[in-house]
């Protein structure tokens, strides 16, 4: 095709015409003309410099013309140079179908991680014919890109700038979930030994806490009993759900290294207690990984006396945080007593002392174990725990002076029995006591022995030699551990889980525990290529997991003719980082389907 300026009626006019060449039936070579489009009168478009039918021929070969309307018809072997990346789906310009590109990026992570050969190693010991390493990239890919049902998530196949499974039978994906199920360990022992290979881990410090996801449905799991008598308790059951729901949740257990970065899960009925989920999940998922001495770092809820007994018999350690309110008044004493205590500043102070106590184990035996207890007081827990109560505490003061105004509702009756010297409730009748009533029932010490403890925090650790400061900012690492459940409930959307058989249940997790490390390590590579030393804060507040996301997601081509490809967003300002991150170059060109390829070949993981 090419632009031609002639005369119709004596007014030069523009026009893009196709020239063919063929042989006539008497063997000459003829060429013929096709008008494509008419544009008009030249005069239209004349911009009173010099040569512009000139300059208008030369600019549709390079693929830039000068009239809009010819852009279409300019072909992409001309406009390899000129493309624009300015260029989005919708627009007049948009030549094809938008496709995702971006899982070029986590596929190449996965392959650094060694699971793609993993799971082609233990398909190559079954008699699986259907494409399981396909199905298993599929899940992680739709994980990040587009969380949805294992069904809809196989039907995205196509939104793939190729497609990702070979397979067309949907089923196909539930037994890939048996099949990541089975092998969970493998899996799980892979992908950590290629995270201390690549990231420098040290399996010193391991970080745990528990969370659970709830299902809709009414009705819990039953337990099953098997021929030899054996009894396989339900997953799905009613418990304490933290999102407050009454409905069946599954509890799930996660252990973090000290870089922020998963190292594996362990899921329990959802009516297991935190502290019982501890002593399993660590010998199925830790003491066969790690045969080291470690730091096991939980919170108080989890770690009791007994957890800690059976570490010690590990020779393993423990750093756990201790309640203020559940201590002795010998040693609520000590906290509030300022000798011992070394001021950082006006805004931290801290103390320490190494104590022998006698304990019970899982046997009921008594022991004696030692060790250190550190205290310290901070201004910014204080000021935050002031303001979590201020509401509260000020209900608390009206109440006192006006209480005829005021009625209580059952979540302030709950809340209320620390300030209180009688139940609230009628036991027989279940009626709240009447506000009017309160006022003489109020334990005037009460608000005072409450708020003096604000911003004090207790840890006791097995670590008697370990500096103080240490043994705080190691425990402090643990609310990362909040962070990987707030991704893993919102940007991964692990929930609705529409699975339920408990080996689906767990397989799905793992995938999105995949995911997880997929997201952490683009983000380290962030932080790392940045030059940012205050990783904690930038886990949340720098290129967090919802921009990386949002940025990947962004990341297409638009397929032009089926081996033609346009790559959309990549001037996107979050997407710059992450491929900068990651020294990814990306040509202002066309790429062909073997050109994407490559490119994805291109990218250095580690």
């Amino acid at each position: 095709m090419f632009v031609e300026c002639y005369k119709n009626h004596g007014v030069e006019t523009l026009r893009l015409v196709e020239g063919k060449s063929g042989i006539s039936k008497n063997g000459k070579r003829t060429v013929t003309k096709r008008v494509i489009l008419t544009l008009g009168p030249l005069h239209r478009y004349d911009d009173g410099q010099p040569d512009y039918v000139k300059r208008l021929k030369q600019s549709f070969v390079d693929g830039n013309p000068l009239i809009d309307s010819l852009l279409p018809y300019c072909s992409p072997e001309n406009v390899k140079k000129q493309y624009k990346f300015t260029f989005a789906a919708g627009d007049p310009h948009c030549f094809g179908e938008t496709k995702l590109y971006a899982q070029c990026l986590i596929d190449r992570i996965l392959e650094e991680l060694g699971l793609n050969a993993a799971i082609n190693s233990y398909k190559g010991f079954s008699q699986i014919e259907y494409d399981i390493l396909g199905l298993f990239r599929l899940m992680v890919y739709g994980r990040i890109l587009n969380p949805a049902s294992k069904a809809e998530t196989f039907r995205q196949n196509d939104d793939y700038y190729e497609p990702i499974v070979k397979s067309n039978y949907l089923y196909n994906i539930y037994d890939a979930l048996d099949f990541i199920h089975i092998h969970k360990k493998q899996l799980v022992t892979r992908l950590n030994t290629k995270l201390i290979q690549h990231t420098g881990r040290k399996n010193n410090i391991i970080y745990y806490d528990v969370t659970n996801f709830f299902f809709e449905t009414d009705e819990p799991d039953e337990d099953v009993e098997n021929d030899d008598g054996t009894v396989i308790k339900g997953t799905r059951k009613n418990g304490v759900c933290k999102e407050e729901r009454k409905l069946p949740i599954v509890q799930m257990g996660l252990f973090m290294d000290e870089n922020g970065i998963p190292i594996s899960i362990e899921i329990f009925p959802g009516n297991t207690l935190d502290h019982l989920t501890v002593d399993t999940a660590l010998s199925k998922n830790i003491d066969d990984v790690v045969d080291s001495r470690y730091i096991f770092i939980a919170d108080r809820g989890i770690c009791n006396y007994v957890t800690i007994c059976h570490l010690i018999d590990r020779n393993k350690a423990y750093i756990m945080s201790k309640s203020i309110k559940k201590s002795t008044q010998q040693e609520k004493d000590w906290i509030l007593e300022e000798n011992g205590y070394i001021k950082k500043s006006d805004t931290f102070k801290y103390k320490s002392r190494i104590i022998r106590k006698k304990v019970k184990d899982s046997e009921g035996n008594t022991r004696t174990i030692t060790e250190k207890v550190v205290v310290y007081w901070s201004k910014k827990f204080y000021e935050r725990e002031i303001h979590e109560n201020q509401s509260f505490i000020e209900f608390l003061r009206k109440l006192k002076e006006t209480p005829a105004n005021f009625r209580v509702s059952a979540t302030q009756i709950k809340n209320l029995k620390k300030y209180f010297k009688k139940e609230l409730v009628n036991v027989e009748t279940g009626e709240a006591i009447d506000s009017t009533k309160l006022r003489a029932l109020i334990d005037e010490n009460a608000e005072d022995e409450f708020c003096k403890y604000f911003g004090y925090y207790q840890i006791v650790t097995s670590e008697l030699e370990v500096e103080d400061i240490e043994v705080i900012d190691k425990y402090h690492q643990l609310t990362q551990i909040e962070n990987q459940f707030r991704i893993m409930k919102g940007s991964l959307e692990t929930r609705p889980i529409y699975v339920r058989n408990r080996d689906h249940i767990e397989a799905h997790l793992l995938i999105c525990m995949i995911a997880l490390v997929v997201l952490r390590l683009i983000q380290k590579r962030i932080i790392d290529y940045s030059g940012i030393k205050d990783i904690e804060k930038n886990w949340v507040t720098g290129l967090n997991d919802e921009r990386i996301v949002d940025a990947l997601r962004k990341w297409t081509v638009e397929d032009m003719d089926g081996n033609l490809f346009r790559m959309n967003n990549v001037n996107n300002t979050d997407l710059q980082k992450i491929l900068n991150a990651f020294q990814v170059k990306i040509p202002e060109k066309f790429f062909t389907r073997q050109e994407l390829k490559s490119l994805k070949k291109s990218i250095k993981i580690f």
